[in-house]
């Protein structure tokens, strides 16, 4: 078995730190931790806790970003970290994982009498899952300057609270969240850990792997507007039905994934007036399309576009649509993706680099600076669920792997 030079990472340390996340901000229905709100605020009180103990201030950015610094030899500094805002009712290990495991490498280095080759910087981004608002990536997109805040400000959550509203209760301006660029300057590279959230490593019996890049993503808004009419007096053949409209749309961008290869999905749907004796008037759906490779990508989001258009035509129904987000596919940084492919192989993990259908801060982070990340396999591959989980022998490899690759990544 190969090692990077440095400390070796405390795995049972970052496994109590996740439980006792687990513990503050969890329960039988899942995580509670979506961003903005007072679980994320536990956990983000926890992580300061836990980095104090190593002499370390948590400082936040102008985009909510949570960061720590351990000073090395040099300046460049190599960042590692995640994210711990969940979905609802959301998982324990779900970027919780890599934020843990980002403090347990900088806890190891800090216990070393020798300082760490560079620097190493601790970062948990804000608003990854975009469960709120819709708008994943929030905090690592600023980072990277990426983000439009124009087009984000009136996005709204279920409750018609905007972003705006959400960030300022957090004490943050919208309108200076790209400030946070200014820490770029400070690093050279990032590493992120994750489960896998899919059921590839667990199927060939292997604990963790290297990631090679993420695909991409096109989210978009479809409004299909009807007429409403009463549920009994109006003969079927004369109903502009936007409801039914926005179901035929649904199984067609389904059917538009399988025919590419991709993955896409209609995770929302909405009817209005929404009640049983009221045909629908109008509706709304959300499709999620994703894949590794950008012409397919385009190729699935021009089809949905079209599949949607059809089926309200069909219904004679009006149609309209709006971009949420998108992001095109990324690879990672080769030289990191061999070094996070040894530190896999080291502790009998894949010797192949798997790439990511989720979408990690990492991807965001890959456009300024070199990035790479290693998956941990999941229990079924079931994610965003509050049955995610993991076998505790994996996931130690895979703390040990992330360990050796920081390591690794610090002699870059």
């Amino acid at each position: 078995m190969s090692t990077a030079p440095g400390p070796v990472i405390d795995a049972d340390r970052v496994l109590a730190d996740l439980r006792e996340l687990a513990r503050r901000t969890g329960g039988e229905e899942g995580a509670r931790r979506v961003c903005w709100g007072p679980g994320w605020r536990d956990a983000r009180s926890l992580e300061a806790e836990l980095l104090a103990e190593i002499g370390l201030d948590a400082e936040r950015d102008e985009a909510g970003n949570l960061w720590a610094y351990l000073e090395g030899e040099s300046e460049g500094a190599l960042a590692v970290g995640s994210h711990v805002d969940s979905v609802p009712a959301g998982g324990w290990l779900d970027g919780a994982l890599g934020a843990m495991a980002g403090i347990g490498v900088l806890r190891a280095w800090a216990q070393c009498p020798a300082r760490p080759p560079s620097t190493l910087a601790f970062v948990d981004w804000a608003d990854e899952e975009g469960a709120r608002f819709g708008r994943s990536l929030f905090g690592s997109s600023a980072f990277s300057g990426t983000l439009d805040p124009a087009a984000v400000g009136n996005l709204a959550d279920g409750d018609e609270t905007t972003l705006r509203e959400a960030l300022a209760g957090n004490g943050l301006d919208l309108d200076r969240v790209l400030e946070c660029g200014a820490r770029r300057e400070r690093l050279r590279a990032l590493v992120e850990l994750h489960i896998e959230q899919g059921p590839v490593l667990e199927t060939e019996g292997l604990a963790t792997a290297a990631v090679r890049g993420c695909a991409g993503v096109e989210r978009h808004r479809f409004r299909i507007a009807g007429q409403a009419s009463h549920a009994g007096t109006t003969p079927m053949e004369l109903r502009r039905d936007a409801g039914l409209a926005a179901a035929d749309a649904a199984l067609r961008i389904e059917a538009i994934g399988r025919e590419h290869g991709g993955v896409a999905t209609t995770g929302v749907i909405r009817v209005e007036p929404g009640i049983p004796t009221t045909v629908g008037g109008r509706a709304e759906l959300v499709a999620d399309l994703r894949h590794p490779e950008a012409a397919e990508l385009a190729a699935m989001l021009d089809e949905a576009r079209a599949a949607v258009g059809d089926s309200a035509a069909a219904r004679e129904c009006d149609h309209s649509q709006e971009p949420i987000w998108r992001i095109e596919p990324i690879a990672f940084d080769r030289g990191l993706v061999a070094k996070a492919t040894e530190a896999a192989r080291s502790v009998g993990g894949s010797a192949r680099a798997l790439t990511s259908g989720a979408l990690h801060d990492a991807a965001e982070a890959a456009r300024v600076v070199p990035a790479a990340m290693l998956f941990v396999a999941s229990l079924g591959g079931v994610s965003h669920a509050a049955e995610e989980d993991t076998d505790e022998a994996d996931l130690r490899a895979g703390i040990e792997a992330f360990g050796q690759l920081a390591n690794a990544a610090l002699e870059v």
